[in-house]
């Protein structure tokens, strides 16, 4: 290794390990979106309430669902007995809960084996309104400081105000003969809505929720909010919890498919890596020059037709047989015509010399004269090195433009 490159080796770790220093000595800044994931601990995160799931669940299993409700439930379903080998409430908290038909058939299934399904979202999907026949809506209001409250009055006290992020998303439409109204959410100036309902189906029952933010890290640790989440929670039974984890086994489709994406959603990884490439880059060109190999020059292939044709040439007349000769050029000449013009060449008369005139456009004396002397040749029994002059002649003069 040569001085030169131990220097620039030297740099580039130098640099890497200061741009990781930099990085590293940054604050981490605050991630505001709701992303809902229990495993994080940001604002709009989920890990206090997962956590506090399994102290309130203690003698129940908390599992997290990683797959489709329709992959978890339907390998947990026995089809020789018909029942569901497990029974508890599958739990989703998002922003948008969107998921197949397939899997929203599932939930269907499972709550009809005596099971709940509780989801806390913004946006439900419109095959399950459909299917629990009811509607949702959302009014945009300015504020964001709303009231949220219970319908029992025994859960006066778990009634919370909230000073921001609560969205005016309420049932607007439900079945009154089967629904249940749970809660309700209240803005400033403003009439109340419904955001918390029970709808059965079958032996159990969908709770529908539409305050996701409720249950977040940030408002779970501001003052007295977790009230309202314990009141949410007295409405699920004491049985086993499937959390429907965001942390999907398979890809979504707005998620990275990249090897690199572990590295990408990182910054201090992400620029580790751009650097990285860029002294690599610096790298290769700085020494391309000296390690290049020389290029061996190739000498196009030589184009032989006119020694092949000369060769070929020698040969016909060394060994003088003009009657060959003489007869491939007229082969080859028809061939021509017929290719050329479409014209049948079995009989060279007066007829074809007419209509070989109109296609070419030769004069009526060069025609007569070339088809004379193809009759003529072809019905000569020997043939002189003087009749291979005249055919080759006659031949390249029709082939001449004018």
């Amino acid at each position: 290794m040569s001085k030169r490159l131990k220097i620039y080796i030297g740099i580039l770790v130098a640099i890497i390990f200061a741009a990781m220093y930099y990085e590293l000595s940054k604050p981490i800044p605050i991630d505001w979106r709701e992303t809902y994931n229990e495993k994080d601990t940001n604002p709009y995160d989920l890990r206090i309430f997962h956590k506090e799931l399994s102290n309130v669940y203690d003698e129940n299993e908390v599992r997290n669902i990683y797959r489709t409700p329709y992959e978890f439930f339907n390998a947990q379903y026995d089809w020789s007995t018909y029942t569901y080998d497990i029974e508890g409430t599958y739990v989703s908290i998002n922003s948008e809960f969107y998921t197949d038909e397939s899997s929203i058939n599932e939930l269907l299934d499972f709550t009809d084996a005596g099971n709940l399904v509780f989801i806390s979202s913004y946006k439900m999907p419109r095959y399950l309104k459909d299917s629990l026949n009811f509607s949702t809506k959302y009014d945009f209001k300015v504020s964001t400081k709303a009231t949220l409250s219970f319908a029992n009055e025994n859960l006066a006290n778990n009634e919370i105000s909230y000073e921001r992020d609560i969205k005016n998303v309420y049932f607007s439409e439900i079945d009154t003969l089967t629904t249940e109204v749970l809660g309700y959410q209240k803005f400033e100036n403003d009439v109340t809505f419904t955001n918390f309902i029970k709808i059965p189906h079958g032996n159990g029952a969908f709770l529908l929720h539409t305050q996701p933010v409720a249950f977040t890290n940030f408002h779970l640790l501001k003052n007295d909010h977790f009230k309202y989440s314990e009141g949410v929670l007295g409405y699920i039974p004491e049985k086993d919890i499937f959390f429907d984890s965001p942390n999907k086994t398979r890809y979504s489709d707005d998620t990275s498919r990249s090897p690199l994406r572990f590295i990408l959603e990182h910054d201090q990884l992400r620029w580790a890596w751009y650097l990285g490439l860029i002294f690599l880059v610096v790298f290769v060109l700085f020494n391309v020059k000296r390690k290049q190999r020389i290029v061996k020059i190739v000498n196009p292939l030589e184009n032989t037709t006119v020694d092949f044709t000369k060769t070929i040439g020698n040969l016909f007349y060394e060994t003088r047989d003009h009657q060959n000769v003489v007869h491939k050029k007229i082969t080859y000449f028809l061939e021509h015509l017929r290719t050329e013009y479409l014209m049948d060449t079995q009989v060279l008369d007066e007829k074809f010399s007419t209509r070989l005139r109109q296609k070419s456009g030769k004069s009526q004396e060069e025609i007569e004269h070339l088809v004379q002397l193809i009759n003529t040749l072809r019905a000569k029994v020997y043939l002189f090195e003087n009749d291979v002059l005249r055919i080759t002649k006659a031949i390249e003069n029709f082939h001449k433009k004018k």
